[in-house]
């Protein structure tokens, strides 16, 4: 008998990976927690039925939650990142030596307990002498700080349930707070395509374009996220995203990466059609 799991994307659409082995299973204080074993993408990591990652495609979103930025800012020494309990995008941190130390704000211990087991290829780095981890509710955290990041990445499950505080007026007005005079601050956006995701997506950037006086949509094609096209914020004090690229610096580093480039950086900043004209109907 095969097994096959599938994540609803809308009533009238879902994504089905076969599976070979289903490795974890467990109901945490906040959500349910699985791991698969799947011969497509690999081992997969889904929280309430939705998945979070897979093996075989991580690595796009990771490497544009990270290096987006830090291609951008000249000088990035403190970093939140709240939710990525999985580690990949603190993988991607600790890569650069210029950063002193990096802030983990994961509010169930449960997924960090079950990514170091069943995923240490994104867990790796977690235990790097800079990262910190705070098991705790991240919109608790971060009213406490003020002009203390020059970068914060808000790596969060959709805009329902346990992280739905994460998308709130408030929340951007406090990250806006915890940056320092130049800080960015980059989150995920989700997918434009689909009528319900397409609305959460509007609603979240309004609200940061309302908040940070720089504030713009970059893409990513994921395949196994929502429609296979992703979005991501980026909103800062004092950097343009395009105008600040300072692509002769960060090629010179040198860092190996499978689909971010200075090249694609620019790019993934220009929006098709559709999508420029729902920002501009909430900006």
């Amino acid at each position: 008998m095969e097994l096959w799991f599938s994540e609803h994307h809308t009533p009238d659409v879902k994504l089905s990976l076969r599976v070979d082995q289903q490795l974890y299973s467990t109901e945490s204080e906040y959500q349910r927690i699985d791991v698969f074993d799947t011969p497509e993408f690999g081992r997969v990591l889904a929280l309430d039925g939705n998945i979070m990652l897979t093996e075989r495609d991580e690595f796009i979103y990771d490497e544009m939650m990270t290096h987006v930025p830090m291609a951008v800012h000249p000088d990035i020494r403190r970093v939140l990142i709240i939710g990525a309990g999985d580690g990949g995008v603190v993988r991607e941190l600790t890569r650069y030596e210029q950063i002193e130390r990096i802030d983990l704000v994961e509010m169930d211990e449960m997924v960090v307990e079950a990514c170091r087991r069943y995923l240490p290829g994104n867990a790796c780095r977690l235990d790097d002498e800079r990262v910190h981890i705070y098991y705790e509710n991240g919109l608790k955290f971060i009213r406490r700080k003020e002009d203390e990041y020059d970068l914060i990445i808000v790596d969060s499950t959709d805009p329902f349930g346990p992280s739905e505080g994460l998308f709130t007026r408030e929340f951007y007005g406090n990250c806006y707070n915890a940056l320092k005079e130049d800080g960015i601050l980059v989150n995920q956006q989700g997918s434009p395509f689909y009528g319900e995701d397409a609305t959460a997506m509007q609603r979240s950037h309004k609200r940061i374009a309302s908040t940070f006086p720089i504030s713009r949509v970059y893409q990513a094609h994921i395949p196994t996220y929502a429609a296979g096209y992703w979005l991501f914020g980026f909103a800062s004090k004092k950097y343009h995203p395009i105008d600040d690229l300072n692509a002769v610096r960060w090629n010179g580093q040198h860092l190996r990466t499978r689909y971010y480039t200075t090249r694609l950086h620019v790019g993934a900043f220009y929006l098709p059609a559709f999508l420029e004209e729902m920002l501009q109907e909430v900006e």
